[in-house]
């Protein structure tokens, strides 16, 4: 995989986590521009979904196998879409605080994918 697209996600998904934890503390629903970030993480997402993908298809193999690998890349790209559509139904501190364990679950997803696709090693 590529190293820097996942940390950086990683880092994306922490802060929305830490951003919208706050506003839970606050007692405040996701607002616009919570969408806003996590867009911005999906996108991230997107394009390491599209990676893999193309790294796959280039000879590129994952050391604990395709099928779980393409399966955390799938799950990585559908986590922060899931929970905000979750916090648009939720409109209390709840949705908030749904999207911060959503953003926390997708940095650990990265961290898992990272270890599926060999720690770096191969390719």
């Amino acid at each position: 995989m590529f190293t820097p697209l996942t940390v950086a996600l990683a880092v994306a998904a922490l802060a929305l986590a830490a951003w919208c934890g706050w506003a839970a503390y606050r007692d405040q629903p996701t607002k616009d521009w919570h969408f806003i970030g996590m867009a911005v993480v999906s996108l991230l997402a997107l394009v390491q979904l599209v990676v893999g993908i193309v790294k796959l298809a280039g000879g590129g193999e994952a050391a604990e196998g395709t099928v779980i690998f393409l399966a955390y890349l799938a799950a990585v790209a559908a986590c922060v879409p899931v929970v905000g559509l979750i916090s648009l139904t939720e409109r209390t501190k709840w949705g908030s605080l749904t999207v911060a364990a959503g953003a926390l679950v997708l940095a650990v997803l990265q961290a898992r994918l990272h270890e599926i696709w060999g720690g770096g090693h191969g390719g």
